[in-house]
């Protein structure tokens, strides 16, 4: 048995020094800037430059990237035949998986890693995640893809190609800001699978196709779709009480509650909180936020706990429209950029991830030939 002590889950253990986000006495901040104020003051395009590049932009910066991302929106008509022959009976997450590994294929760059065709791919990456995402949804509706819109933002443009026609600007806003708050959060599961792929010298692509399989899990990036189900299970406001006391008396879990990192609360959280509410009221369909906003009262009250990122992001994306098991796919479209700004990293200053475990096996066995053994 080892002389090492393991923590389980890596609870609490720093495994690598980065410069992209932090989370500190629950404050979280991309490359410094706190993340209240960048909800509040820039778009996502100007956070993408802010990860990649260490710093927010100037207006002609944040120009030149938007043209770089317009001008790599588009994916290659072969790329979506392959597309088309996926099964749709499969769910998005895991197509949009295999869509991410097809993407490389579809990339003479990609076996190159050298720094400057590494910077390039991290930008076809963020700016193809919507396109793959929209095209395998309207694949799934028997409609045809469609081509996203030149001069369009990250938000508009996968509104736009979702729905064929133009996104309402409450609607491009609320997504918008949805994509700043999930655009990073240090080493959770996702990125920690990338920079690990990447720590042995694979490509970016595979760095991808390795956290978009983390983020299926439940645990992970698929919590906001099992808390909108939450409320649907629920119904009406009026409900709201009987069933949280059902659920806690039979020790289920509700989702969107806590946070490995938040003793607190998750800071994100009320960005999403008020545009559930104004979503909502905008659409008049104030039954989600007003069921969540009960929920959360009385899960602070009865167990002490704070909703997370998940939790009203639910709301915003069902008022929003989009599809229940769209929501994790749309939070890799946010967290691509992220993900790529850590690889990249991990590439600048690279040594193997390779932790050790503590062997709980048995010891001093002995083999015998194959005819002795019981």
């Amino acid at each position: 048995m080892s002389t090492e002590t393991a923590n389980k889950g890596l609870e609490g253990i720093v495994a690598l020094s980065s410069s992209v986000s932090s989370i500190v006495d629950g404050v979280l901040t991309y490359r410094g800037y706190n993340i209240d104020d960048l909800a509040e003051n820039t778009t996502f395009e100007e956070v993408i430059y802010l990860l990649l590049n260490d710093d927010l932009p100037t207006q002609a910066q944040l120009d030149e990237l938007n043209q770089q991302l317009n001008d790599a929106r588009p994916v290659e008509a072969a790329f979506l035949e392959v597309l088309k022959q996926l099964p749709i009976t499969h769910s998005p997450m895991e197509r949009l998986r295999t869509g991410i590994s097809l993407l490389g294929l579809y990339d003479n760059e990609s076996e190159d890693n050298s720094t400057e065709a590494n910077r390039r791919k991290a930008i076809r990456l963020i700016a193809q995640m919507p396109t793959v995402i929209a095209a395998q949804e309207r694949i799934r509706r028997g409609k045809a893809p469609v081509a996203p819109k030149p001069g369009l933002s990250t938000a508009a443009s996968f509104l736009q190609m979702m729905h064929d026609s133009d996104p309402d600007p409450i609607a491009v806003e609320a997504l918008d800001k949805a994509l700043i708050l999930h655009a990073d959060h240090e080493l959770n599961a996702s990125t920690f699978a990338a920079r690990q792929t990447v720590s042995t010298l694979a490509d970016i692509y595979s760095a991808v196709t390795s956290a978009v399989g983390t983020l299926k899990g439940p645990l992970h990036g698929g919590a906001n779709e099992q808390v909108i189900r939450t409320l649907q299970k629920i119904g009406e406001v009026s409900k709201v009480a009987a069933f949280l006391n059902d659920a806690l008396e039979n020790k289920e879990r509700i989702m969107g509650f806590g946070h490995r990192v938040y003793k607190d609360g998750d800071p994100r959280a009320k960005h999403l909180k008020k545009m559930s509410y104004e979503l909502g009221k905008m659409n008049g369909e104030m039954k989600w936020y007003e069921m969540s906003d009960l929920l959360e009262k009385d899960m602070l009250e009865k167990k002490g706990m704070k909703p997370n990122v998940d939790f009203y992001s639910a709301s915003v994306y069902f008022v929003l429209g989009i599809p229940i098991d769209l929501y994790t796919p749309i939070f890799a479209l946010s967290r691509i950029s992220g993900w790529v700004a850590h690889i990249l990293e991990q590439y600048g200053n690279n040594r193997l991830i390779r932790p050790r475990a503590d062997y709980t096996g048995p010891v001093s066995r002995v083999s015998k030939p194959i005819a002795e053994r019981g």
